[in-house]
């Protein structure tokens, strides 16, 4: 398991996405997946990252992001946990109007997939919260960040 996140994490870093955009996709499936330990993880990561305070806030409390293109990865995402990959010609439109290319459509599910491993993992392990991660803790839809 190690080994495969390990993998999957090297080739999510080398797409086109920014750290910004990557934090998007990886929050967002932690989101959809009620994860949360790597909710609170990946809003530490991205303080660090230097991600804009307001997608954090918006990514943890299910708020639009005020830039639309990535208020657009957002959705995006979020309709292909919903759609279980079957998203709309509407859907992949939406993706496209934004700026987004067909790559990035492949990126997100890159992303989607790498997190979706770690947050199943951290349900059955109920892994503990990290000392570092403590002040960003999430308990669902109204957590706010610290």
């Amino acid at each position: 398991m190690v080994e495969a996140y390990g993998v999957l994490s090297g080739l999510f870093e080398k797409t086109d996405l920014t750290p910004t955009e990557r934090q998007i996709v990886l929050m967002t499936t932690s989101r959809e997946n009620g994860c949360t330990y790597c909710m609170a993880a990946h809003s530490t990561v991205s303080q660090m990252q230097k991600v804009p305070a307001d997608v954090v806030e918006a990514l943890r409390n299910d708020a639009p992001i005020a830039d639309a293109k990535l208020q657009a990865l957002q959705v995006f995402t979020a309709r292909i946990h919903e759609t279980r990959g079957n998203v709309t010609e509407t859907d992949l439109n939406a993706f496209h109007a934004a700026g987004y290319t067909k790559a990035n459509i492949l990126d997100v599910i890159l992303g989607a997939g790498l997190k979706t491993l770690s947050n199943y993992t951290n349900h059955i392990a109920e892994t503990p919260l990290d000392a570092q991660f403590q002040a960003n803790a999430w308990t669902g839809k109204t957590s706010a960040a610290a």
